[in-house]
């Protein structure tokens, strides 16, 4: 009877873990195209205008069910050095301790901790680490469909995501004051991703 009964349970455990192994085998990888992606930012300046930056060294993975459209995981690592507005002493100054101090922190870092999907929008919670700290951040985003195969045989997906963080809350402090009150950088940096991935082979 015992042994009738584990046989019982573990063909009942064998079931069980079938849709979850099937889900599983349905997820793909997908790395991040950097020839044809832009990890940019925007903030205000002088409080008139706002500057406009990327970062152009980086690397990102998702893994996801493009069928179902469903998301498992997104990872980035982004190089701090990499930083571009172009503006040569500009882009120097943000690599210096004022604001990425990329030679004590040549990364920061994103990983998706959870997800919600409200018809074709997602809206992603995630932790950002920047000069070693780290917050969690909202990214909404579009996932804008799947190429089966390009010119080269590649699958390749495209996703849209923005957001919005403030400097200060990762310690990044510099700023200047105008003699009207404003600041010569604002605290609230706009993130704005136009993300093209392959399928990984």
């Amino acid at each position: 009877m015992t042994t009738r009964i584990s046989a019982i349970v573990l063909a009942m455990a064998i079931l069980l873990l079938i849709p979850d192994l099937a889900a599983r085998a349905a997820t793909e990888r997908y790395n991040a195209d950097l020839d044809h992606s832009i990890v940019g930012f925007a903030v205000a300046h002088m409080v008139v205008s706002k500057t406009t930056g990327r970062f152009t060294d980086y690397s990102g993975d998702i893994e996801m069910d493009p069928d179902a459209k469903t998301v498992k995981a997104i990872e980035a690592v982004i190089k701090t050095a990499s930083v571009t507005t172009n503006h040569e002493k500009r882009d120097t100054h943000l690599r210096s301790p004022d604001f990425f101090h990329a030679e004590k922190f040549p990364t920061m870092t994103y990983t998706m901790m959870s997800y919600e999907k409200q018809g074709d929008t997602y809206m992603t919670k995630g932790d950002l680490i920047v000069l070693g700290v780290t917050k969690e951040i909202v990214l909404t985003g579009t996932f804008n469909g799947i190429v089966p195969k390009d010119p080269w045989g590649n699958t390749r997906a495209g996703f849209t995501a923005h957001g919005k963080i403030n400097r200060k809350d990762f310690g990044m402090n510099w700023s200047k004051a105008l003699d009207n009150g404003g600041l010569v950088v604002g605290d609230e940096v706009e993130i704005n991703l136009e993300i093209e991935c392959i399928k990984q082979k």
